[in-house]
């Protein structure tokens, strides 16, 4: 199974390379060098996100927000994008550079949309807390004894982001400087602790580390005092979300009201399904209550919430102990891996993923982080980290999260956000030597991928086709769902948070706890609870499509290779591949 992976991996490759080769006309040749040019300024504004890139030249360098250097890269983007439009020839260049093209314009207009209208240095703490760590992190980590002298340059112009920081944010939402206030302690600490352990104690950088800390105290001191208390921002997108939703998954967000139809019906089918899968369970479980009479007495509505609902709760006892949880998740991981391979259900990487707790420096919202080599890398580690349960949350909070991870659960989430989860197509998408598609991959696709591999999972009998691993399969089948209604409800709509959590563990079964986490994760990652189920659908469709072009010869294996193939380019350009 390994070789056929690599041989494919290696095939991958080459045709890529050739078609690279073969297609150097003189035009795609000049819209290579216009791309040397971009990524230069765009490091040279971003250099925390150039050392993360492996691209090195501004490595002593530190992200200014200030006015004056806003509009100085608003203008350079600016010239930089009309080159692109009046300059490079669209027509002549080759199919791939064509996609690059169309790729590179949606990736510099979420860059407008970020200078001119979002503004996230005005408003988001979080951006702020992000550089403090990964400016200096990313640097050690990667390069270890060699990045000191630069981590070291950096240190030295923390103290002037700090001050940077509390100039610009004026009236952010409360969600965000709370955040940002909690994250303090853990950043602090790697400051204190962990920056020296990765520089081996360093003097240089010992020394500007202390000037750094004492910012840092005082920076937090700023957000519990003075910001908190005016933190008054609305942490709605509005019309903003679906500009950037529509630039993030480079598909066709022009029928968006064809998702949001799509996500009403499923979420009536999704929840069909769990009841019918729950009845003879239900039955089982509660001998006395007769789910007919239910359905007189309740109606039907009441009736398939108190079925679901009540064989969820004998069965969410069933979980690791909280301090296991990402434990757990290593040994899920490994089991689907191993019946992934044992079923040939398709070709995994070579490289292997580590799964690592998360850091709580980066704990902005989200659950999980997947950590990848550069864009300007030739290779490198692939590491998952997964953040463990809070040690701050009470008894009954981890205890609510761990009965929603559930052992019948955990797996399938472990599927979506874990592995295969987006590991396996972003590596496939780094096969491709294109910078623009390593940078920019296709988001939805990225996401909706694992969603399309649960379902197979199942079908083809993991968890022994155990009615218990279904119904919490199509649970968090209809959490896809749900995450997408509702980062459209709430940062497009008036959607409050109790209205949110209500729907969500009242009609989405969830926990309590999951519910709170998925609200602060829709606050903090506005459009990131839209894309799985966008980049699902359009698999759906592709999926449909290739099942007309290939007939009796369809096989789900061979189409999801031919899906990874590509890469997470933009999905209009993947349907012609894939229809081909």
């Amino acid at each position: 199974m390994k070789k056929t992976a690599v041989a494919l991996a290696a095939l991958v490759v080459l045709s890529w390379g050739a078609g690279a080769l073969l297609a150097q006309s003189p035009e795609d040749a000049k819209f290579k060098k216009y791309q040397d040019t971009f990524w230069d300024a765009y490091f040279k504004f971003y250099p925390t996100a150039g050392t993360l890139q492996g691209y090195a030249k501004y490595n002593d360098k530190l992200e200014d927000p200030s006015e004056g250097s806003l509009d100085k890269f608003n203008d350079a983007l600016d010239a930089l994008n009309k080159e692109l439009v009046t300059k490079i020839d669209k027509s002549k260049l080759s199919a791939e550079a064509q996609t690059e093209h169309e790729m590179l314009l949606d990736f510099m207009d979420l860059e407008f949309l970020k200078l001119r209208n979002v503004i996230p240095w005005d408003y988001n703490p979080l951006l702020y807390n992000e550089l403090f760590v990964q400016s200096l992190r990313g640097l050690l980590v990667k390069q270890g004894a060699a990045g000191v002298g630069p981590a070291t340059a950096r240190a030295k112009l923390i103290p002037g982001l700090v001050k940077r920081a509390k100039d610009n944010l004026k009236t952010p939402p409360q969600d965000y400087t709370q955040a940002a206030l909690d994250q303090m302690p853990a950043i602090l600490d790697f400051y204190r602790v962990e920056v020296p352990k990765l520089s081996g104690g360093a003097p240089a950088l010992q020394a500007e580390l202390v000037k750094a800390v004492a910012a840092l105290e005082d920076y937090q001191r700023f957000l519990k005092g003075e910001l908190l208390g005016r933190s008054t921002g609305n942490f709605r997108l509005g019309e903003y979300h679906l500009q950037t939703l529509r630039r993030v998954t480079q598909g066709n967000l022009p029928i968006i009201e064809d998702v949001v139809q799509r996500s009403l019906a499923d979420f009536n089918n999704i929840r069909r399904e769990m009841l019918l899968v729950c009845i003879p369970l239900y039955k089982l479980m509660y001998p006395d209550i007769d789910p007919e009479q239910l359905g007189r007495t309740k109606g039907e509505e009441a009736t398939r919430n108190i079925i679901i609902q009540g064989v969820l709760d004998k069965i969410k006892g069933d979980h690791a102990a909280p301090e296991e949880y990402v434990n757990r998740i290593v040994a899920g991981a490994a089991g689907i891996k191993a019946f992934i391979e044992r079923q040939k259900l398709l070709n995994l990487p070579e490289e292997a993923l580590s799964i690592e707790p998360l850091p709580d420096y980066c704990a902005d919202g989200s659950w999980t982080l997947l950590a990848t080599p550069g864009a300007f890398e030739s290779g490198g580690p692939y590491t998952l980290f997964v953040r463990p349960v809070p040690k701050a949350w009470s008894a009954d909070e981890a205890r609510s999260f761990m009965e929603e991870h559930n052992s019948y659960y955990v797996d399938f989430m472990t599927v979506q956000m874990v592995f295969p989860g987006t590991f396996v197509p972003t590596f496939f998408t780094r096969r491709d030597p294109s910078v623009v598609k390593r940078m920019a991959p296709n988001q939805a696709l990225l996401k909706g991928w694992p969603i399309f591999i649960e379902n197979i999972l199942m079908e083809h009998g993991y968890g022994n086709y155990d009615l218990r691993m279904r119904i919490n399969q199509l649970k968090l089948l209809l959490k896809t769902v749900i995450d997408f209604q509702m980062d459209i409800n709430v940062h497009e709509g008036t959607w409050t948070r109790e209205r949110v959590v209500e729907y969500m563990t009242v009609r989405g079964f969830m926990t309590a706890a999951e519910a709170e986490r998925r609200w602060r994760q829709i606050v903090l990652n506005p459009g990131e609870g839209a894309l799985a189920y966008i980049g699902y659908q359009e698999i759906l469709d592709m999926e449909k499509d290739y099942r007309k072009l290939k007939g009796e010869a369809f096989n789900t294996g061979e189409f999801l290779q031919k899906l990874l193939s590509h890469g997470a380019i933009p999905l209009r350009a993947l349907k012609t591949k894939i229809a081909q």
